[in-house]
């Protein structure tokens, strides 16, 4: 599978695909919350625009939540190396060439469009992040004119007979480094290329940017968009304090929940500016006393912390140690291991993409090999089967474990600061409660 065919379907794809897409969505995140999915019509000729803040996770984000083999676009320095740019080829990637790569490369643009006539054409889809590089704020930047400019090409090659639509798309991840965390894929009803047809054949410079700012409104309905640059932090900080506990919600994800927060705050901001800045002051007041504390808001926002229910789930994760033990297997071989790369990568919002690649290189290496181990030492088979199997749920097991214990310990904490009536936790509960108090009156 090259440059010249990557439009074609390809087994083993769909075999690395199969087995990349279940660790993606079981193993690597807890929960992947898909909402749209009726807006993708695999018989027409689609370019999907996803946010870009999360480096290769936001490609996979699209690649593991529908169905088919798209084909991507990336930038072009990445392909330098031929046994590189050979795997990045399989991988159904196609190289765009920027100004800073030389004046030059940019003819190869040229070839590269061509290309993806033929990936649209064969109802591949083809995936293009807009925003062209990543950032690590929840907001969606200025989008770049490639994307309108690759749609109108493909149309124009087919006499316009393609009727080509982008899906925008929206992406959140309660933490973008984090293992086990939940990511949410939002698809938007398709932008209709086709109605900016004839302002395209007449004036094409504002037919591009006409369908660039649609596309960037459809855009920002579907993500979490903090427009605020100086109250950013605070805006971002209130989503967790006050949405947090719906992290896992599947019939409402938090991403709405997060929308309609912001949208009152924008709209509190013009009506009352006093209560707007109370909110914002209170916000990074809890979060600084509950980081001093070492409390999380899902224990401040518990009423009570019961001391029965306390010493009886210390007694369930004493029965359940040897299991948390066996599970440590998988955790430190699958995140020990791609932890130690971490510090050698300076970009943060690289962090889960390596965590990500290194565990799945390991899982392809390992898995084998384990089931090999298994079966040669443990008779009958089936117990060794059995055994292979309960790896990784022990793995993931020990995960939640650790989350427990520190739930566990937390309760103990907060009934230590109640009887010793500890000034700075009363603080802080006061400050947690009545912001929670304004934000409910919006």
């Amino acid at each position: 599978m090259g440059r010249e065919n990557i439009e074609q379907y390809s087994r083993r794809y769909a075999l690395l695909k199969a087995f990349a897409g279940f660790w993606h969505n079981n193993i690597f995140y807890r929960r992947v919350i898909v909402v749209g999915h009726e807006n993708i019509n695999p018989d027409h000729h689609l370019i999907f625009a996803p946010n870009h803040q999360n480096a290769l996770m936001d490609a996979l984000a699209v690649l593991f939540t529908h169905k088919g083999q798209p084909v991507f676009l990336a930038r072009a320095d990445i392909f330098r190396r031929k046994s590189i740019a050979s795997v990045l080829y399989f991988l159904k990637i196609l190289p765009v060439y920027r100004i800073r790569d030389g004046f030059s490369t940019l003819k190869g643009n040229d070839e590269i469009f061509d290309k993806t006539v033929d990936v649209i054409r064969h109802k591949n889809g083809l995936v293009i992040l807009p925003e062209g590089d990543h950032a690590g704020f929840r907001r969606l930047r200025q989008l770049k004119k490639g994307i309108c400019r690759v749609a109108f090409h493909a149309d124009e090659a087919s006499g316009f007979s393609m009727k080509i639509k982008i899906i925008p798309v929206g992406l959140e991840f309660t933490n973008y480094q984090g293992y086990r965390q939940v990511l949410t894929v939002v698809y938007g009803k398709p932008v209709e290329v086709a109605e900016y047809h004839e302002l395209y054949k007449k004036t094409p410079e504002i037919a591009l940017n006409e369908l660039r700012n649609r596309l960037a409104r459809e855009m920002k309905m579907l993500m979490v968009h903090i427009e605020s640059e100086e109250d950013y932090e605070a805006i971002d900080e209130l989503r967790s304090l006050v949405n947090g506990q719906y992290s896992y919600d599947v019939k409402f994800p938090k991403l709405f929940r997060d929308r309609i927060l912001i949208d009152k705050l924008n709209r509190l901001k013009n009506a009352n500016p006093e209560l707007y800045r109370k909110i914002c002051s209170l916000t990074l007041k809890v979060k600084q006393k509950a980081r001093e504390l070492k409390t999380d808001y899902l224990l401040l926002n518990k009423k009570k912390h019961p001391v029965g229910w306390l010493i009886l789930g210390m007694i369930g994760l004493i029965v359940t140690f040897p299991l948390f033990m066996y599970g440590n297997i998988f955790t430190l071989t699958f995140q020990g291991i791609p932890n130690t790369q971490i510090p050698k990568i300076h970009d943060l919002q690289f962090h889960s993409s390596i965590r990500y690649g290194i565990s799945l290189g390991l899982a392809l290496i390992f898995t084998p090999v384990l089931l090999a181990i298994c079966l040669l030492i443990i008779k009958p088979w089936w117990l060794a089967i059995l055994i292979f199997l309960a790896l990784p749920v022990s793995g993931l097991f020990a995960v939640n474990y650790g989350l427990y214990l520190k739930r566990i310990i937390g309760g103990f904490k907060i009934r230590k600061y109640l009887k010793n009536n500890d000034p700075d936790y009363i603080s802080l509960k006061k400050a947690h409660d009545e912001l929670l108090n304004l934000v409910s009156t919006l």
